[in-house]
């Protein structure tokens, strides 16, 4: 049986501070899948992550958010850590990034505190989702349901609150990155159509 991710590339999006398991191992999940893995940062060169309360391993960057474009990529990874997504939210290009793969409803990822940069992009409006436990109220403030879940999917949006939630947020990450944006988009368009004919 062939891998379930082949010809595909994932990006993930993050800067100094990513918390370093919710980046490297989804990473790990994703190339054993078979998929193209490109770290997307703010700059060039590497960036460093945060492990036990302190700097952590380094990884290189491939592309800048200036470089790369969204349409390049079949989904996206959103890393948690402190530091990271609270960088990321504040960064315009780093937004606009994020936005080009809720535009085009391409799966996304975002584990722990990840959640903070999708809240940006305002769409957690009226989306089930999950994170680091601090993040509930701005969730919340945001549209968002939050809940208290090990992993949470809702159309191709995965969420997950912590470390130890990583494997089955990798699970159900790899799942929705097979499925791709377009027999989601598919079955949501239908259930709009559906809905119309009723009013």
């Amino acid at each position: 049986m062939g891998k379930k991710l082949e010809g595909k590339t994932i990006a993930i999006l993050a800067t100094d501070g990513f918390e370093q398991s919710e980046l490297i191992e989804p990473r790990k999940a994703l190339l054993a899948e078979g998929a193209n893995v490109e770290i997307v940062s703010l700059k060039s060169g590497a960036i460093r992550g945060w492990k036990d309360a302190d700097w952590g391993d380094s990884v290189t960057v491939e592309r800048t958010v200036g470089e790369a474009r969204p349409d390049h990529y079949d989904g996206l990874v959103l890393p948690g850590g402190v530091k990271n997504p609270d960088t990321l939210r504040g960064d315009a290009k780093a937004v606009a990034f994020v936005e080009g793969f809720v535009d085009a409803r391409k799966p996304i990822a975002a584990i722990c505190h990840g959640p903070q940069t999708l809240i940006e992009t305002g769409m957690v409006k009226g989306r089930r989702m999950t994170s680091y436990p601090s993040l509930a109220t701005d969730l919340r403030n945001a549209g968002a349901t939050w809940v208290d879940e090990e992993v949470v999917v809702d159309d191709g949006l995965v969420t997950s609150r912590r470390p130890d939630d990583i494997p089955a947020f990798n699970a159900k990450m790899i799942e929705e990155m097979a499925e791709g944006a377009h027999a989601r988009s598919a079955r949501k368009n239908g259930a709009s159509d559906v809905q119309t004919s009723l009013r």
